[in-house]
């Protein structure tokens, strides 16, 4: 094969991977009016049956995908599947927070926090794995640091939303570095982890005549059962440009899900946009692009 087939098959493979990763993180912002068109629905019930729906769903792509075997393997690992129990409760306290903060009118803040994400990973980066902080890094944590204190003062309490969705998502991400599998395969065994308990939970619900599903029309219980769907195509979309991408390329593109949740929260649905959450969030996306710009330039270092 001539070197210039080479780089058009690598070319070809970093347009594809960017394709893919632009549907994945659009998927994820567009998740808000999803939540949001069940808001007749408790948070908590459409948390537990997004985690009843991914499990069906997931299980069935394994098996279709023949890779239940991985699945096996990995759940014959108990200190494995110990990290994967805390990931999982993880993952189901970050869901809950996400559905609730759109329910409420708040996914403007649910945005930030997932704007804050990155930075956080930084600092746990720092805090738990002892990395050392570049210079470009210790400007934006500051700049982070100072755009979250200016809208604390503001508010009168800190954004815990989103802090909190920040926080956990990064510990989430964290701990999953200490149990490396498939990541469908994780992810089926943390919904398995969640379905534990979310499935009778929601059979309680239903038998005490509490529950949503079959009770509010056919378009919510199609928006319930299909919760699982729209949890896993993200994931799987994901999945595929991960293959095909560097992860500092990858990276580069997180930033579409937080703004489209930005986009929708401010100009859908309207939610209060002061000059304090201009300030607040302007200084954020000046740390976000030192980070970027830092990551281009060793992605360009170790391409030489």
């Amino acid at each position: 094969m001539s070197d210039s087939q080479v780089t058009a098959d690598a070319r070809q493979r970093s347009l594809t991977g960017g394709i893919y990763a632009v549907v994945a993180f659009t998927a994820w912002a567009t998740l808000v009016h999803y939540w949001k068109m069940l808001g007749q629905v408790p948070a908590l019930e459409v948390m537990l049956n997004r985690a009843v729906w991914s499990v069906v769903f997931i299980l069935g792509l394994l098996a279709l995908t023949g890779r239940l075997d991985g699945l096996a393997r990995e759940l014959r690992e108990p200190r494995r599947l110990a990290v994967f129990a805390v990931t999982a409760a993880l993952l189901a306290g970050n869901w809950y927070l996400f559905i609730w903060s759109v329910q409420a009118g708040r996914a403007l803040e649910a945005s930030l926090g997932y704007y804050i994400n990155p930075l956080v990973n930084v600092l746990l980066g720092v805090i738990v794995l002892n990395e050392k902080l570049s210079r470009p890094r210790q400007a934006a944590v500051a700049l982070a640091a100072l755009g979250v204190t200016i809208l604390t003062v503001h508010l009168g309490v800190p954004p815990w939303i989103a802090l909190l969705l920040a926080g956990s998502f990064g510990l989430y991400g964290l701990l999953r570095k200490m149990a490396p599998a498939d990541p469908l395969v994780g992810f089926a065994i943390e919904s398995l982890a969640m379905a534990v308990v979310a499935l009778p939970w929601l059979a309680a619900l239903e038998l005490q005549g509490q529950g949503s599903l079959f009770r509010l029309g056919w378009q919510t219980d199609a928006l319930l059962l299909l919760a699982g769907v729209v949890t896993a195509l993200p994931l799987i979309w994901f999945n595929a440009a991960a293959k095909r991408l560097t992860l500092s390329s990858l990276g580069l593109f997180q930033y579409i899900a937080p703004t489209g949740m930005f986009v929708i929260a401010v100009f859908a649905y309207g939610e209060t946009f002061t000059t304090y959450h201009l300030v607040t969030f302007g200084l954020i996306w000046a740390a976000l692009v030192l980070v970027a710009i830092e990551s281009i330039r060793t992605m360009r270092r170790q391409n030489q």
